[in-house]
């Protein structure tokens, strides 16, 4: 697609994934949250071809990962500002839909939408709800999911059981002093019992959530 082939579009929606480069256990690849984020992007795509679908935003705010190696953050002060002068540059869309498939983003997206509202942009930040409030990260829910996205990049012979308490009894440790602090192999949940059907479970789940929440907004 060119700009030639956009303009004779009136007023689109822009589709934008968000994910991370962080780790995700020894079994999983850096870009889960990415590769979900974008996943979602293109069903919604799917369901509304009127709409448009940007690059996904890679590296974004995984600070609670440091120590971790591979890991990449660009903090949460740019991530907010990478959100905020997207939404700014897309003055030909009807609106934007960040769809974020990293927790670590909540508090830039949460500051980017007082500024986008501020300035009375037309925007929609979505986020997959979770499952299980013990399985957050690179455990049973994500493995599942990446079963059916990218089953060649997950290695089930190395998954291994992390941290299984409820986030509320860990997150202000992981605030202070990051993952590592809680679960040596990075895992907040158990990957052990992932399995196709239950990705394909929780992928439907997620894309009618989604395609609810775009139908409310618009």
């Amino acid at each position: 697609m060119t700009s030639h082939d956009e303009a004779h579009v009136a007023r689109p929606v822009l589709i934008i994934p968000v994910g991370s480069w962080e780790q995700h256990g020894p079994h999983l690849p850096f870009d889960t949250d990415t590769q979900i984020a974008v996943e979602l992007g293109q069903r919604l795509l799917s369901a509304r071809p009127h709409h448009f679908l940007a690059p996904p935003v890679t590296v974004t705010a995984s600070g609670e990962h440091s120590g971790f190696e591979g890991t990449l953050s660009i903090g949460t002060h740019t991530t907010t500002d990478v959100l905020v002068e997207l939404v700014r540059s897309a003055t030909w869309a009807h609106g934007v839909i960040f769809i974020n498939g990293h927790g670590g983003n909540s508090q830039a997206i949460s500051d980017a939408m007082k500024i986008l509202t501020h300035d009375q942009h037309k925007v929609l930040f979505w986020s997959p709800p979770c499952v299980d409030n013990t399985d957050t990260h690179a455990g049973h829910t994500e493995t599942s999911v990446m079963l059916i996205i990218s089953p060649k990049q997950v290695d089930m012979s190395r998954a291994t059981s992390g941290d299984t308490r409820p986030l509320a009894e860990i997150i202000g440790t992981m605030r202070t002093h990051g993952v590592k602090a809680v679960s040596a192999n990075g895992i907040l949940g158990d990957p052990r019992t992932a399995n196709a059907d239950a990705g394909h479970h929780i992928l439907d789940t997620w894309t009618q959530s989604l395609l609810t929440a775009c139908d409310q907004w618009v």
